[in-house]
């Protein structure tokens, strides 16, 4: 009785909601038929009180050279967690790794002074190449947007970026980014001890500290360590004045250990001080 060729029951509420958004998109869903960011073109911006806070953002030269670089960090990261995850309990190398234990400093002159393959050694080296990887982001985005998209607009339209579009030309080489990216924007917190900003500068001066002092766990042995404890405890004999305990030195994964996490957390002090610093500033 009731079919398409009979009687019909058309579904007219469903069949006018169908109709409205193919025919007017405009009236119920204005960013329906735009891109879905302005970043990605087509001539518009968006400003608040006099300040750009949106509009396309071109491409060029070195935004590929910079996009290879993510890759390459990101890629390398990826390849040294698999490498650990699938060579965890052995490898063709060191096929007693299970035995071994989670972490192992070194395999001993047998196998030539083999180090740094412990599964705890691929966690240590990616979360350096995971800090990289992160770090060219931030410095990347930082920058691109203070070069081509935030700035002022003036009445008449014209738009005057914080650094005047110098990104595509200074970050092609390294060069560019140490004088025109790192050197040139840490003006605000290096000469921010006068200043409100001068919180910021003592951030940035005390993580640079904390990110250096890593740098004598990462690089120095453990045996140079041991003998120098060893030189104080002797000095304290000769005086009498020696302790009940008798002190050692790290151990080459602890040692590993005290040094990124030094490394991780005075990076990343250094970067959020000078970033906020800077865009405190000039905003």
């Amino acid at each position: 009785m009731f079919s398409d060729t009979a009687i019909q029951l058309q579904p007219v509420f469903a069949q006018w909601i169908q109709n409205t958004h193919a025919l007017a998109p405009g009236a119920t869903a204005p960013g329906a038929t735009a891109s879905t960011s302005l970043t990605w073109g087509g001539g518009d911006l968006v400003a608040v009180g006099g300040k750009v806070a949106l509009l396309p953002i071109p491409l060029g030269t070195a935004d590929f050279l910079v996009h290879h670089i993510h890759a390459f960090t990101i890629h390398v990261t990826v390849l040294i967690l698999l490498k650990g995850v699938l060579f965890a309990r052995s490898s063709r190398l060191i096929p007693d790794k299970a035995n071994l234990g989670f972490r192992f400093p070194c395999d001993g002159p047998g196998r030539g002074g083999t180090c740094q393959v412990s599964a705890w050694d691929h966690v240590f080296l990616g979360l350096f190449w995971m800090y990289n990887a992160i770090s060219v982001v931030i410095f990347h985005f930082s920058w691109k947007m203070q070069s081509d998209v935030w700035g002022s607009i003036s009445d008449q339209g014209v738009v005057t970026h914080i650094t005047g579009g110098n990104f595509a030309q200074s970050s092609i080489t390294i060069n560019g980014w140490l004088r025109d990216f790192l050197w040139a924007q840490a003006s605000q917190v290096i000469q921010s001890y006068g200043s409100s900003l001068s919180a910021y500068g003592l951030f940035f001066l005390g993580a640079h500290f904390v990110w250096a002092f890593s740098l004598m766990f990462l690089f120095s042995g453990r045996g140079y360590w041991q003998e120098l404890i060893e030189s104080i405890v002797w000095a304290h004999n000769k005086l009498k004045v020696a302790p009940a305990t008798q002190p050692r030195a790290l151990s080459i994964v602890q040692g590993r250990a005290v040094g990124v996490t030094h490394y991780l957390l005075g990076g990343i002090a250094t970067t959020w001080a000078f970033f906020l610093a800077r865009i405190i500033a000039v905003g």
